[in-house]
C-alpha cells in the first residue's frame, strides 16, 4: 500500500512539474490555440442561431477545429 501511495504522489509530482515548464513560446501557442478554439465555438454558435441545423454546423465546427484540439467536439463536449 506505502508503494501503491507513493508512485500515486510522484506520478502527481511529475505531472505538475512537467506542466509547470512551459517556455514562454509554448504558453503563447497554448494561448493561441485557446483563442482559435473559442472562435470555432463562437461560428458554431452562430451557425446554429442561422438556422442551418446542428448536424451542418458540427461538420462546420470540426472542420475549423482540424488540428487544434482532440476529438470531435474541438476540445468541449457538453450534454445534450
Amino acid at each position: 500500500m506505502k508503494k501503491t501511495l507513493l508512485l500515486l504522489v510522484g506520478t502527481a509530482w511529475l505531472a505538475t512539474s512537467a506542466l509547470a515548464q512551459h517556455t514562454d513560446h509554448e504558453t503563447r501557442e497554448d494561448i493561441a490555440r485557446h483563442r482559435a478554439m473559442a472562435a470555432a465555438h463562437a461560428g458554431a454558435a452562430q451557425c446554429l442561431e442561422s438556422g442551418k441545423g446542428e448536424k451542418v454546423c458540427m461538420q462546420e465546427l470540426q472542420a475549423a477545429c482540424k488540428g487544434l484540439a482532440l476529438g470531435k467536439y474541438c476540445g468541449m463536449r457538453h450534454a445534450h
